[in-house]
């Protein structure tokens, strides 16, 4: 049987970049029918059953899945490359947001900003310890950013909270950015 880990990774690359290398499809809201999940998992070879596949939702660290209310159909919170939208409900956002890369992108940063780049949307964290986590996911030096979210809202960008509790935004332009680690402006 597979872990909880592999089925996790697994998972992230069927629901939020590749259905098709599980021979799926997902609906427009990023949905897929389990049953459809399994058996292209079985064909694959990987060692998944709904035991597994409910440990996996209930037990990622990162909360990356959410089952419908009768757990027939799954997707991932947040983060797919593939065009979908996951309904995140747009909300007012903490005054500050952060967000952990790496030090190379410091120079793209500072002349675009952020940007969600292959993703739907720029992913940020409420406090600074995620955003190291999240740079450190990475090989590289990290670089930690402060997003004056508030200031964002008030100037009009939208701001969504994923059912994980991930901020999104479409873009975070370079004047709302201050650097905590890996930079000295």
């Amino acid at each position: 049987m597979m872990s909880v880990k592999s089925v996790s990774k697994f998972l992230s690359l069927v629901l939020r970049h590749k259905p098709e290398v599980a021979g799926l499809k997902l609906d427009p809201h990023g949905w897929v029918d389990v049953d459809k999940l399994l058996d292209g998992c079985q064909k694959l070879g990987k060692d998944i059953d709904m035991a597994m596949l409910e440990r996996t939702v209930v037990e990622n660290d990162k909360m990356r899945f959410t089952f419908n209310g009768d757990k027939t159909k799954i997707r991932a919170n947040q983060g797919h490359s593939v065009l979908v939208d996951v309904e995140p409900e747009e909300e007012m956002p903490p005054l500050y947001l952060y967000h952990g890369t790496l030090e190379r992108n410091l120079s793209s940063i500072k002349e675009r900003g952020l940007l969600k780049m292959n993703r739907l949307h720029v992913h940020l964290s409420l406090d600074e310890e995620t955003a190291e986590k999240v740079a450190a996911r990475r090989v590289g030096a990290s670089l930690i950013c402060k997003i004056d979210s508030g200031a964002m809202a008030r100037d009009g960008y939208k701001f969504y909270r994923s059912k994980n509790g991930v901020w999104l935004t479409d873009h975070v332009p370079p004047k709302y950015i201050t650097y905590l680690k890996g930079a000295i402006e």
